[in-house]
C-alpha cells in the first residue's frame, strides 16, 4: 500500500462515525467555500476602490490556478477519485471527474496566497481555512491526500506568481 492510500484510510476512516463531526467535515469541505466568496463580495461592496486591485489579483490567481493548471494537469494526468472502485466513507455525493490535482485546493491556496501578500493576518486566517477545507475533502472521501497536496502547490505557486507580476 501506498502512502497516498494508507493516509486517506487513516483519515476516512473516521468518516461516518459521528453526526456531529460528519456535518462539521460537510460543511468545510463542500459550504465553507461560498461563506468566504461571500465575505469576500460584502468587502468589495463596502470599499470597491480600495479592494479592487485584490479583486484583480484573487481572480486572476484563482483563474490560473483552477481553469488553466488544474485543468491542463487533470487533462494529463486522469486520477480516479478515492470512492471510484474502492470502500470508502463517502459523505459528500460527487461526479466520479478527475481528482488530481483538486480543485478546491488550488482554487482557495491561491486566494490565500494573494490575500496574504496583499494582509498577513487576513491571508493567515485565510491559509486555514483553506487547508480545512482541503483536509475535509479527505476525510469526507472525495479527495486522495496527494491530491489536496497538488492543489495546495498549485494554489500557492499561482497567488505567487500573480502577486509578483501585480507588484
Amino acid at each position: 500500500m501506498n502512502w497516498n492510500t494508507s493516509l486517506f484510510e487513516s483519515i476516512n476512516q473516521y468518516a461516518g462515525k459521528c453526526g456531529c463531526f460528519d456535518a462539521l467535515a460537510v460543511f468545510f469541505s463542500e459550504y465553507l467555500q461560498y461563506f468566504l466568496v461571500l465575505a469576500f463580495i460584502i468587502l468589495l461592496m463596502k470599499n470597491f476602490n480600495k479592494y479592487q486591485p485584490l479583486f484583480l489579483r484573487v481572480t486572476a490567481a484563482a483563474v490560473l490556478s483552477r481553469l488553466v493548471i488544474t485543468e491542463i494537469i487533470r487533462s494529463i494526468w486522469n486520477v480516479s477519485r478515492p470512492f471510484v472502485g474502492n470502500n470508502v466513507n463517502l459523505l459528500i455525493e460527487h461526479s466520479s471527474s478527475p481528482s488530481f490535482p483538486s480543485g478546491h485546493a488550488s482554487f482557495f491556496f491561491a486566494i490565500s496566497t494573494v490575500v496574504y501578500f496583499y494582509n498577513k493576518k487576513a491571508g493567515i486566517i485565510l491559509l486555514i481555512a483553506s487547508i480545512l477545507v482541503s483536509l475535509f475533502r479527505v476525510f469526507t472521501g472525495i479527495h486522495w491526500p496527494a491530491d489536496v497536496i497538488a492543489g495546495a502547490a498549485v494554489g500557492i505557486l499561482s497567488g505567487w506568481i500573480i502577486s509578483k507580476i501585480f507588484k
